[in-house]
């Protein structure tokens, strides 16, 4: 029996404060396996015991000790008792001003649960397929601002380097945060092979070996809309090792493909990779606001350096959504997950192929997208919309209004300027795509559910547009 619970033998029957005792030690016994085993644990917690662990870790900062005087400029006052609420009164943030990940004097239970999140973070990737991982950072920074913070660390090593070299993604964030590092881009086209867009791996040598002294880095890309594929991570690794360049993979929500995984391991086994830099809210189903930032077993100077330039101290609200997802769903529910999403993309696939055959259309071959499908809208942009890309274009419109979100519909045309560089036929991820489609994403968290009410709706908005260009 619990020591505190010894002098209550005489106001109840015995019997009844043993079970009592029990179940209260039971709680604690998972808090002590989680902190002895350092990885996630095997089944998930229920919501009350993740409850009371997060609390006893509140109660060891110093803004909620009992009679605790606080005397300082930032003592972890709180007047909104609804604020307290949302953040279990976990009110002193994580990290110091000369360190994000050091730990606080304050603030030993924030400063625990950190530790506590990042080692199940690092035991999460390994159960989806990274391995040899070193160090590992969870930041509470969205993906694109964790690049920067990457990118600026490798200028402290290379104060020389000012190119990054970029196989171009069309996705604003991925080249914002190369300006918001004060670098500047070279951006290589991708090469179409079939109806795929890969890597062109002569190009960035070509790029490397013309700069090489003021390369800063490459910063290929693993998840992506098709047609674009994964880029050959690996052989672009390799290069990098052959003539010492900086490499850093954006895996914003490649964490949930095995697939992907499988050549991230295999490019900082073969090659170099300093960096890889993955969302929190894409692959562990949070909210926006964290990244996580890990390095090679043994090769992880720049990670480390991510924590150390950090300006001060910062939220730790990002790290608790981590790490109570993590602690509900166990490593049995994140297995779970991972093969429910591989599942749904077969589905997807499947449904969305039978759609694409039925109404003249065909899926894109992309094998090299383990996330992603592309539809072609080729008949659909001749023939229902009179060959008018703005019209093409409409169906997004048209499936957004209908609660479908996440397709994307590209048709040619449209050029989009970021910060000074120019983009041909923008949302293609390459200047002469032969085809209009649409994109639709199997992630993780996706449903069955999802997939069958995203063709309902989509077999509807292409009824209604043939429907009003037909003659009356």
């Amino acid at each position: 029996m619990d020591t505190f619970l010894d002098p209550a033998s005489s106001l109840i029957p015995q019997t009844y404060l043993s079970q009592g005792s029990q179940a209260i030690k039971a709680r604690r016994k998972l808090f002590k396996s989680l902190l002895s085993n350092g990885r996630l644990p095997d089944e998930g917690w229920d919501d009350e015991s993740i409850k009371l662990f997060v609390k006893e870790l509140s109660l060891m900062d110093s803004n909620n000790f009992m009679k605790n005087a606080g005397v300082g400029e930032r003592e972890g006052r709180v007047l909104s008792r609804l604020v307290y609420d949302r953040h279990l009164g976990l009110a002193h943030g994580m990290g110091r001003s000369g360190d994000i990940s050091a730990v606080q004097p304050k603030a030993a239970g924030s400063s625990l649960l950190c530790k506590i999140c990042n080692f199940m973070v690092k035991d999460a990737l390994r159960v989806a397929g990274i391995k040899e991982i070193g160090y590992v950072t969870t930041v509470p920074v969205a993906t694109g601002m964790a690049l920067t913070l990457t990118l600026l660390a490798l200028k402290q090593k290379n104060p020389a380097g000012r190119y990054v070299i970029w196989p171009r993604i069309d996705q604003k964030t991925c080249l914002k945060c190369i300006f918001a590092a004060s670098a500047q881009v070279i951006v290589v086209e991708n090469r179409l092979e079939g109806d795929q867009l890969e890597t062109d791996l002569q190009a960035v040598e070509e790029e490397v070996t013309k700069n090489q002294k003021e390369v800063l880095c490459v910063l290929t890309t693993t998840s992506c809309f098709a047609p674009r594929s994964v880029d050959n991570i690996v052989e672009v690794a390799k290069m990098c090792k052959r003539h010492g360049v900086a490499h850093v993979i954006n895996n914003a929500y490649g964490v949930q493909s095995r697939e992907i995984n499988t050549q991230i391991t295999s490019s900082w086994r073969k090659g170099r990779v300093d960096a890889i830099v993955q969302s929190t809210d894409k692959n562990f189903m949070v909210p926006v606001g964290g990244a996580v930032v890990i390095g090679k077993k043994g090769v992880s100077e720049i990670p480390k350096l991510v924590d150390k330039n950090y300006p001060g101290r910062a939220s730790v609200s990002p790290i608790l959504d981590v790490a109570i997802t993590l602690l509900s769903l166990g490593c049995r529910g994140w297995e779970r997950l991972l093969e429910d999403r591989t599942q749904n993309f077969h589905y997807l696939k499947e449904r969305l192929g039978a759609f694409a055959q039925d109404n003249g259309e065909r899926l894109l071959e992309t094998p090299g997208n383990p996330i992603s499908f592309a539809m072609t809208l080729d008949h659909f942009h001749s023939n229902v919309c009179k060959s008018s890309n703005e019209n093409t274009r409409f169906l997004g419109s048209m499936l957004f209004q209908r609660c479908v979100s996440g397709a994307r519909v590209y048709s040619h045309g449209k050029t989009q300027d970021i910060n000074g560089v120019t983009f041909r036929n923008y949302g293609a991820h390459c200047s002469d795509y032969p085809h209009h489609y649409l994109n639709a994403a199997a992630a993780i968290g996706m449903t069955k559910e999802d997939v069958d009410q995203f063709l309902s709706k989509l077999s509807s908005c292409f009824e209604q547009m043939e429907r009003k260009q037909s003659p009356v």
